[in-house]
This record gives structure tokens, sequence and C-alpha cells, in this order.
């Protein structure tokens, strides 16, 4: 008994030690934030990282960086992203003093239909295969950022790629993981396993990887531009591979690709601007919750207790109901944003809201095929003041398995995500964008810029994105510390059919949350589950409104790196 007490008194004094050994007092922050006067760069991976800053100590601006950065991480990180992917991006202009949105997302064949797939039998869209690719929009999205804001030459801005891809680079170990994952459910894809595999299984961490195909891509791209790839040789190439494998991506498809610049919309937190992009996305997601969460004290409840995950638990599930039935290409349906995201709107969905018990369901439904996905995000920001927050992915980790021969890269699969209901905003249809889950934030303060940052990860995005501004501005954390504090990630209150569930969905929670919360929670009926997640992956800059300098912070769930000079 004496040995135990002893024991307990050490833990004790050992784990409060532990909880104050960084400035912030947080157990779960991982490192300090990075600080630099002159440029910041953060992504999911070092290398990329480093490239950024390279490009920047070069004369080229965070938009090049960005550009750079993006390349890199195709290469070293294609179980999230790749030039087979779409592209989303928020830029803050240092000259003009304005956020301008990109939407380089592709659109679905022109030759494919709901009725096709209805009389193959399908009921929903294949994960993998020919089927749910769509037209790839990250090249496209790279010329019209680089055309606008851009400085350096294309040629330049993708040479560190085209370098690392021929002499080769060493797998990072959270990378080297999901690709050994993902080689079952793609490796019958004809240009897969040539492409993507040494002999047949996944590069090892610490291995190295060359991938000579892709940087013969994306020599050709930097010499003859955005038309080589939708209109001259590669376009051929993938065309000419699609229809010979079952697919219906055309030439014509890739032909008349365009991306869009669009307005970014935000709402007011607490004095503060939360920035998205409207939809196809899901960005307005995080506003609307916002929205809701606002005229509650959650300072007061503190971080982690019960009442303030109920809270955020039961306005993500209203939400998400909306992101079901609303969000879609509002080139074919009329989508209310602007009434979504009012305040007005948010009040009469908080008397919804009960805060001694969760709800079984609310009104409409929430597609289950959104919940996973994965991507990539980076940000960059230079002495200018010029930052870039930018998302891309090819949905499903690695994509359709759909590989071009030569290329060097897979084709996305995005399509997936349409419905094949007649009724539904987001149907397949010819030409038209599908929903898409990759959403890139910013945080503006009277007019300034504060945060650029996103939290990658499927539908867990906008759930993400609200608790990091939650954690910045209800609960004080700094940029680090709120990326590294303990999630939560909400799934499944209603079916894939849109038809309403009875059973409130199920709530993962992260290693950190007071087991007498869990309680508490149980006892107000949410279902939790201890899973792996997803709780995304982190990334973010901010600019200091009080000396300009530049922080940036890179959890620690990805293999990532914020830097700066």
């Amino acid at each position: 008994m004496k040995y135990l007490l002893i024991c307990i008194l050490i833990f004790s004094i050992s784990s409060s030690v532990l909880a104050a050994d960084r400035v912030t007092g947080k157990a779960f922050v991982t490192r300090s934030e990075v600080i630099a006067s002159e440029a910041m760069a953060a992504s999911s991976q070092p290398l990329a990282t480093q490239i950024g800053l390279d490009i920047m100590r070069q004369g080229g601006n965070a938009i090049d960086a960005a550009i750079a950065m993006n390349a890199a991480l195709g290469l070293m990180e294609p179980t999230g992203n790749g030039i087979g992917g779409d592209l989303f991006a928020i830029v803050w202009d240092a000259k003009s003093q304005n956020l301008y949105g990109l939407n380089a997302s592709g659109r679905s064949p022109l030759g494919l239909s709901r009725e096709w797939f209805i009389e193959n039998q399908h009921t929903s869209i294949p994960k993998y295969g020919p089927l749910p690719v769509s037209v790839p929009g990250t090249v496209d999205g790279w010329f019209e950022l680089h055309q606008r804001f851009g400085s350096l030459s294309m040629p330049q801005i993708l040479a560190p790629a085209i370098g690392y891809a021929r002499k080769g680079f060493p797998v990072s170990e959270l990378i080297a993981y999901y690709w050994d994952l993902s080689i079952a459910t793609r490796q019958q894809y004809p240009g897969f396993i040539e492409q993507y595999t040494l002999a047949g299984r996944a590069p090892k961490t610490g291995e190295i990887w060359k991938n000579p195909n892709l940087a013969n891509t994306l020599e050709k791209i930097a010499k003859g531009g955005r038309e080589v790839f939708y209109k001259g040789e590669i376009a051929h190439i993938i065309a000419e591979y699609m229809q010979a494998n079952g697919g219906f991506l055309s030439y014509e498809d890739l032909s008349l690709h365009s991306s869009e610049w669009v307005t970014p919309v935000s709402t007011n937190y607490r004095g503060y601007d939360v920035w998205e992009l409207p939809p196809n996305g899901q960005g307005i997601a995080a506003l609307q919750m916002l929205n809701i969460l606002e005229p509650y004290n959650i300072k007061a409840m503190g971080f982690g207790s019960a009442d303030a995950l109920h809270l955020v638990l039961e306005a993500k599930k209203i939400v998400y109901e909306d992101r079901a039935r609303f969000y879609a290409d509002p080139a074919f349906n009329k989508i209310p944003v602007e009434f979504l995201i009012s305040k007005n709107y948010a009040q009469k969905k908080q008397v919804l809201l009960d805060m001694q018990k969760a709800a079984k369901s609310y009104p409409s439904g929430d597609p289950e095929v959104l919940r996973d996905g994965d991507t990539i995000y980076l940000t960059t920001a230079d002495k200018h003041g010029n930052m870039v927050s930018l998302i891309q992915s090819n949905y499903r980790g690695m994509g359709s398995g759909m590989t071009p021969p030569g290329l060097g890269f897979i084709l996305q699969n995005r399509g997936e995500m349409f419905s094949l209901e007649e009724q539904h905003f987001n149907r397949f249809e010819p030409g038209k964008r599908p929903f898409h889950t990759i959403i890139p934030a910013f945080i503006t303060k009277d007019g300034l810029p504060w945060v650029s940052f996103g939290l990658m990860g499927g539908g867990m995005q906008p759930q993400g994105h609200v608790q990091i501004v939650t954690n910045l501005i209800d609960f004080g954390m700094n940029l680090q510390a709120a990326g590294d504090a303990p999630r939560w990630h909400h799934y499944g209150s209603s079916q894939p059919d849109g038809g309403t569930m009875t059973d409130g969905g199920v709530v993962n929670l992260e290693t950190g949350f007071d087991f007498e919360v869990v309680r508490e929670l149980m006892r107000r009926g949410h279902k939790i589950e201890a899973a792996n997640g997803p709780y995304g992956g982190y990334q973010a800059i901010m600019k200091s409104p009080v000396n300009g300098v530049y922080y940036g912070a890179s959890e620690s769930r990805k293999d990532g790196q914020a830097a700066g000079y």
C-alpha cells in the first residue's frame, strides 16, 4: 500500500511537471511556434517546406513558393495529392490589400450521364477505376495563380520538383505508411504498379523514391504551359488511356477545362472575419457552425468541457444537414449562400439545440461518402506581405488508381462524390463540378491579414476549421497549441441516400479528453468512439498585428514542418 501511494504521488508530481513543460502550460503542445521576420512556409513534408523557402530566397513571392511546394508534394506525398487532382486557394495580395479565391476543380466527363450509371445497375459511383475520374484542375490552377500574382518563371518554380523527381528523395514515415495501404485497392489498374511501386511494393521509410516520368511531365508543363496538359501531348495520352480502359474522360473534356476566380465569403466571429470559398466546396459549413456558436460563452465553458464539446457537436450535426442538401456546383443550382451564412438563419437553427441532450436526428441528410478523403494543405507568406492558403487533393489518397502511361501521376476519383439521386443538388450531370471536401481558410482582423490556415481530411475539415478558430479566439491558444490540442470528429448523423438516421451518429475523440467529460457526453446521448480519426492535418501562418513578424505552425499528426527566415 505504501509503495502504491508513493507511485501515485510520483505520478502526480510528474504529470504536473509535464503539463507545464512549455510556456503554454499545456501538455498536448508538441513544440513552440516558429517565428521569422521575412518569410514563412508550412506543409506536410519538410523537403517541400524548404523548397518554398528557397524559392522566396531566390526572389520569388509567396505565390511562386506555393506552386513550387505543391509540385513537390505531388511527388513526395502522392498519398494525398498530385497533378491528377484539383486545387483551391485563397490569396492575400499585399498590393491591393484584398483576398482572392481560386476554384481550380475539374468537371465530370461530357460523355457520361446519371442514366448510364442507373442503366448499368450502379447504386453509387465506384470509388476506384475509370468511372469516378473527373478533369484534373491543378495544373490550370497553377497557371491562373502564376499569371495573376507570380513573379519567377514557371521553369524556375518547377525546377526543384523536377530535380527531386529525377534524383530521388527519402520517403517520410507517415507517407510510407499510407502508400503501403493504398496499393491493394489500386494495383489492378493499368500503369499503377509500374509507376507507383518498387516491384509491387510501396517504398519504405527512408527509402529513396524517384519518378522520372513525373519529371518529364513537369518539364513539358514548365516549357509548354497549361496548353500542353489540356490541349497538347499530355491531354492526348490521358484521353487515349481512359478510352482504352473503360473510362469516359475525353480530349474534349480536357481542352474545355477552365478554373474560376471566386469571391471568398465570410462571417464575423467575435470581431474576427473568418473566410472560406463558396460551394462546390464545403467551406461555408464552418461559417454556419461559427454563427451558431457565437452567442454562447464558450470561453467560460472551458476547452474540452462537456458543455463546449456538446455545443459544437450539435452545431456540427445541424449544419451538416444543410451541407448534404445544398452544397454543389453553383453553375447547376441556385445555392442560397448568403442566406445560409447569415446570423438570422443561425438564430433559427439555434432553437433546435438542446444543451442537455444529443439529438438523434435533424432534417435532411449527410452522405457517408463525404467522410473520407486525403489531401495536402500548405501555406506561405513573403516579405511583401503576400500570403497563400492552398489545398490540393486526389480525393481518396492516391486517387482512382488510373495511371496514364509514361506520365508519372494518378488521376483523381473526385467524381465519386456525385449522387445518383435524381433530385439531389449534387446529382451527377455531364460537365459538372462535384461536391468538394477540400477547403482553404483565412482569418482577417480589422481588414488586415491575421491567420492563413487549413486542416485536411475529408468531412473533418469544417469541423477542424471550427476547432482551430475557437482554440485561437475563444481559448486564447497560440498557433501551435491550437493545432496540437486534442480533437473531436463526428460522422454518420444520416444516411448516404439522404434519409435521416435515428442514432445521432458517432463521436470520435482523440486521447486527451478527460474521462469524466466523456462520461457526461455519453449521459447526454452521444455515442463515443475512441478511434484513429480522421482528425486532419493542420498547417498555419499568423502575421503579428504588433510587429508584422510571421508565426508558423505544423502539427505532429503529419510529417510536416513550418520554417521561415
